[in-house]
């Protein structure tokens, strides 16, 4: 496999093509941002921490039935990925009251939902990924109704693999963000699955162990992220 010339960059990766037109590389970066990009700074090693999570839970959730464009951990900051095309849609996916729901239905964080909760947002920047309905998402075409469905039962499945894993290192998922793509016209799971995109708290003593250490200035954030990638590889 070569690495080629650069496709995109984003807030938290670089995407690059390959000499297989298949398969792009993702390289991840310590660049960190919050509330649509006002705050930014650096987390130390953050790229190789989301780099090797993304890498275990993306092969795990393989394992367990879920298409997604994981192909290989190539090293610490580098990854090898089919070459998806991404849907404009964030999916996310909520068990527990925090961040701006909590805020937007003046809810105290930390309120178990008595059913999970998906939202979508149109993935623009430059417009703040606003939230949009299945209407939305209709009207604009940003996917068919079939996608769309494959895109919730998948979400929701996903949300029931990845409570149960975490759990089981003792961390609770509040809540996290999904975006997926189409590859040789099949959906599948694509992006990262990483404290920058979960909020994770720990089990007993509900303590953040995610990128809202950074959001809120709460301190021992790189600490923090060695800390969940230790849980998390055993």
């Amino acid at each position: 496999m070569k690495k080629l010339e650069q496709l995109y960059e984003g807030k938290a990766k670089k995407v690059f093509k390959t000499d297989d037109a298949d398969h792009y590389l993702v390289e991840y970066k310590d660049d960190a941002t919050a509330f649509n990009g006002e705050k930014k700074g650096s987390i130390h090693d953050k790229g190789v921490v989301n780099n090797k999570m993304s890498a275990l839970l993306f092969k795990m959730l393989e394992e367990k039935g879920i298409p997604t464009h994981f192909e290989e951990l190539l090293n610490d900051r580098e990854q090898y990925v089919k070459a998806v095309k991404i849907l404009p849609l964030e999916v996310i996916v909520r068990n527990v009251a925090a961040g701006s729901l909590a805020k937007r239905l003046g809810l105290e964080e930390g309120v178990v939902m008595k059913k999970t909760v998906l939202e979508f947002c149109y993935k623009n920047d430059a417009l703040g990924d606003p939230m949009i309905n299945e209407s939305h998402i209709y009207a604009m075409d940003y996917a068919t109704p079939e996608q769309v469905e494959t895109i919730k039962d998948m979400s929701l499945k996903i949300n029931d693999l990845l409570i149960a894993f975490f759990i089981a290192r003792g961390l609770k998922l509040i809540d996290f963000k999904l975006e997926f793509g189409l590859y040789k016209g099949q959906v599948i799971l694509a992006d990262e699955i990483s404290p920058d995109t979960c909020r994770l708290w720990d089990a007993v003593t509900n303590v953040k162990m995610d990128k809202d250490r950074f959001r809120r200035d709460l301190g021992n954030v790189e600490e923090t992220y060695q800390e969940v990638l230790s849980r998390i590889q055993g």
